[in-house]
């Protein structure tokens, strides 16, 4: 029995300093020599070039700093759109079924009015300006009769739209408070494939919410401002990233690592309308220019470079391949990355410039331009009469050219919005607290004059006093404004008011637009 423990003994011993020693020869020569898989050891791929420094074997980065710096700047906008009444575009029919008792169930259903319930609904802003400037998207506010805006310290405020732009999707809106905490402008063209980002908002009602996730790709085109949006001529060149976004956010931040604003968080891909891997934020170097322009001029002021192109490569009719072959002098399936000009606007600055159809632009102002969101979005940082540097090539030979970008009349103008208290013409001026309170009304604006403008041209009289327009109330001189405003591009809107010594309501049209149909 002793002989056989022995034996055991000696295998144990045996096979444990045959491990130490497999493992000891394993660590020195194969780890060493890096001959596991297929990799050699000394080489680096080519990707991986400049990633191998200092920082290696360090943690991932913390996010905590860039997250406590930029949430104080993203604030919680909640909207209210009052109940109205709507006409059918219908035609009306008589109604077989007369109601005396005033029912509107047949009415509305042979056409009458229909009355839309109120509506509210958030989203998201960030600060930009300590003074109480604030970016967000154009469909979180559009319509919208009533905006407040809840700061992370839950402090809330009546907020005043300065201007929207639906081609953006974006707006700027603003809150009467100064020292407020505001996120500095990074540079999105600096934003780099697998980069670290962060998402910030108030998603489904929630408290301000912190998501992560990487950049998973650039100049995205989705369609969603011109499906949804109602935009007639769309820029989308959108940030894609895995960071969380859901109902609610639209409006946020987009952050980088520095705290630095990248984008503003506008749409997600999702089959459910909640989110399912993807969202899209609009690059901030787009957003400081829609700003700026909406800040300075009161609209966006949009360039035009006067061509119509299509992504070279992207799949096409073999007819129009044909086509565009036969005027870039080159094969379809040759052609380097660019946008192929297949049409030019006689009269616009490419065709001013020498741009011809089957050109393939590759650069802006030295930018490489690959696809046709990327060149729209370029273009789109300009305003009308700005120069830029167009490098196209023409039968293989590579060209240079500026072009003065025009506007959509195709001139070089800058457009402005008119004032629309100027554009009514008169005097007007807000009704007393006295005055409002022997009317029982909230407020009013007083016609003293009538002037040279619109309300010459209406049946409104001097001593009327405007309590709403189209149902809107208005007790300021910027209320009325944000009222004409909102119903811009309506021909006609209804103006709700009494006459001061007379007692009763008047509902009286008001002509805006002659040329409307």
């Amino acid at each position: 029995m002793q002989k056989n423990f022995k034996i055991i003994g000696f295998a144990v011993v045996a096979s444990v300093v045959t491990s130490v020693l497999t493992l000891f020869v394993f660590s020195k020569f194969s780890f060493r020599n890096g001959d596991y898989g297929v990799q050699k050891s000394g080489k680096i791929p080519v990707n991986y070039a400049g990633y191998f420094g200092d920082d290696n074997g360090k943690p991932l980065t913390d996010f905590t700093v860039p997250a406590q710096t930029a949430t104080p700047a993203v604030v919680h906008i909640q909207t209210k759109t009052k109940a109205r009444e709507i006409k059918s575009n219908q035609r009306r029919r008589a109604n077989p079924f007369g109601d005396p008792f005033g029912d509107d169930f047949f009415d509305d259903f042979f056409g009458g009015p229909q009355r839309i319930p109120e509506q509210q609904a958030s989203g998201s802003g960030v600060i930009i300006k300590d003074d109480g400037f604030i970016i967000t998207n154009n469909h979180v506010v559009k319509d919208a009769d009533e905006i407040s805006v809840t700061l992370a310290n839950n402090k809330s405020y009546k907020a005043t739209v300065i201007g929207t732009d639906a081609n953006t999707d974006l707006a700027v809106i603003k809150i009467e408070e100064t020292n407020l905490p505001y996120l500095v402008y990074g540079n999105s063209d600096n934003v780099k494939l697998g980069q670290w980002v962060l998402a910030i908002g108030y998603p489904l009602n929630l408290d301000v919410t912190v998501t992560a996730g990487i950049i998973s790709a650039k100049n995205r085109n989705i369609g969603v401002n011109r499906s949804e949006g109602g935009a007639a001529a769309p820029i989308e060149s959108f940030l894609q990233t895995d960071a969380a976004v859901n109902k609610g956010n639209s409006g946020g931040a987009l952050v980088n690592t520095n705290g630095e604003l990248v984008g503003i968080n506008s749409a997600i891909a999702s089959p459910t309308g909640t989110y399912a891997g993807y969202s899209y934020a609009i690059p901030v170097n787009l957003v400081k220019k829609v700003v700026n322009d909406i800040v300075k001029y009161g609209m966006v002021q949009r360039a035009y470079l006067g061509v119509s192109g299509i992504t070279a490569g992207t799949k096409i009719p073999t007819e129009d391949k044909e086509k565009i072959e036969k005027e870039a002098g080159i094969k379809w399936d040759e052609l380097p990355e660019g946008v192929v000009i297949v049409d030019v606007i006689e009269g616009g600055a490419a065709k001013k410039a020498g741009l011809q159809k089957g050109d393939l632009i590759t650069k802006i102002n030295d930018i490489a331009i690959k696809t046709m969101p990327e060149m729209q979005e370029q273009i789109a940082r300009f305003k009308p009469g700005d120069k830029v540097v167009v490098t196209y090539q023409r039968k293989n030979k590579t060209y240079t050219v500026n072009c003065i970008l025009k506007n959509k009349l195709n001139n070089e103008a800058i457009e402005r919005t008119v004032n629309i208290i100027d554009k009514l013409g008169g005097t007007l001026e807000p009704i007393d607290n006295n005055t409002a309170a022997k009317y029982n009304v909230n407020g009013g604006i007083l016609i003293k004059k009538k002037g040279e403008g619109l309300l010459s041209k209406s049946k409104l009289e001097e001593g009327f006093v405007i309590v709403s327009v189209n149902d809107l109330d208005v007790t300021s001189l910027d209320e009325l404004k944000q009222a004409f405003q909102k119903f811009q591009n309506e021909k006609v809107v209804y103006i709700i008011g009494f006459y001061l010594g007379n007692d009763g309501m008047y509902r009286v049209p008001l002509e805006l637009n002659s040329d409307k149909k």
